[in-house]
């Protein structure tokens, strides 16, 4: 049974301040949805890089569950829930 991983980035804004970032999925590379995760990981980070705000910690499931849909959103995070619940 495989359990969800993940992980927390931590780099310097351009304003430079100590950004972090957590609960970044990591998936195989073979999983239908490691690309999409990964394109939509560029653009918050993105996002944040320009931001100038106070906030140093993000969430990236946070983000995930605003700009996915929620099937997919589900298949992330939820995937072992389910196959235990079924």
């Amino acid at each position: 049974m495989d359990t969800l991983l993940t992980k927390t980035i931590e780099f310097k804004s351009k304003y430079g301040m100590k950004v972090k970032i957590l609960e970044v999925p990591v998936l195989k590379e073979d999983s239908p949805l490691y690309f999409r995760v990964n394109l939509k990981l560029n653009a918050f980070i993105s996002k944040v890089m320009k931001e100038h705000a106070q906030k140093t910690t993000y969430s990236f499931r946070e983000y995930l569950k605003k700009t996915m849909k929620w099937s997919d959103y589900e298949l992330i995070y939820y995937s072992e829930e389910l196959k235990n619940n079924a």
